[in-house]
């Protein structure tokens, strides 16, 4: 693993830390609203975020509504949401991506719940501008779903593209994706001339993976068993909040060096497969 390049010293005041939400800093569920977000979890991002001086950022799929509404009564961070359909600045300004195709989305719609119901124990989430097809609980028919949402992927694009994940397939704005959320977030104050680090743990991860490592960040999978552009890897949740508790506050070193002081303050270590 090469390391990033020589940079100035670093600290908290310079890092910019990306996070995905669901199997990162939350246990994945059943369902998408049965999560729970712990007093812990509220107070670590809390504090992380006022010694980053404001330089930390949620990018998920679920809808910045959503998260909002999930880690209240917390003041709302600078997020993405959608897969980077919609982005929330450290200003507060809305940005978003031109929406899909109402008739695609509404075929797509309608074919979704024509699949749910043949198959008991699957959930259509609709997000308006993404739909995502939740089969936990129908892990049985997984292969068979999984075709039908291929199959109707082919009907959607280029207005939709198809994001399968952790027992979930999703149809989501093409152009939407976690890397150019990240990116944009990374030209605009205060990520920007700062070392990013984006953690995350699924599919849709991997564009946030490549667009921090293209500068030279840190890229953290969590509990994954895939080839991955991630550089580094955290086995669970508990462990992605034992490590951001972890980040000492006065960490002082080269960018050159930043992953190998992680790896050994916080037992971070490569993805092996």
């Amino acid at each position: 693993m090469s390391s990033p390049p020589e940079q100035k010293a670093v600290h908290l005041q310079s890092l910019a830390v990306f996070l995905d939400v669901d199997g990162t800093l939350l246990e994945i569920a059943p369902t998408p609203d049965t999560v729970y977000v712990g007093p812990r979890l509220r107070s670590l991002l809390e504090s992380l975020h006022l010694s980053t001086s404001g330089a930390v950022a949620l990018v998920s799929g679920r809808t910045i509504a959503n998260l909002d509404e999930l880690f209240a009564p917390m003041a709302p961070l600078p997020a993405a949401g959608l897969h980077g359909f919609e982005r929330r600045t450290a200003t507060g300004s809305r940005v978003h991506c031109s929406p899909p195709d109402a008739e695609i989305l509404e075929l797509a719609r309608s074919d979704l719940q024509s699949i749910a119901a043949r198959y008991p124990g699957t959930l259509v989430e609709d997000k308006q501008v993404a739909l995502a097809m939740h089969y936990r609980l129908a892990q049985e028919a997984a292969t068979e779903i999984l075709s039908h949402m291929e199959l109707l992927a082919t009907r959607v694009q280029p207005h939709l593209h198809l994001q399968p994940g952790k027992m979930v397939a999703e149809l989501r704005p093409a152009k939407a994706t976690k890397g150019e959320a990240i990116r944009e977030f990374l030209r605009e104050h205060p990520f920007s001339g700062r070392l990013p680090i984006f953690i995350g743990d699924d599919l849709t991860d991997e564009t946030g993976f490549e667009a921090v490592n293209s500068v030279g960040g840190v890229s953290i999978a969590v509990n994954v068993r895939r080839p991955t552009a991630a550089r580094f890897f955290l086995p669970s949740v508990s462990a992605v909040h034992d490590w951001l508790e972890s980040l000492p506050a006065g960490l002082s070193t080269t960018a050159g060096a930043l992953s190998v002081a992680l790896q050994e303050t916080t037992q971070l270590v490569p993805p092996s497969f």
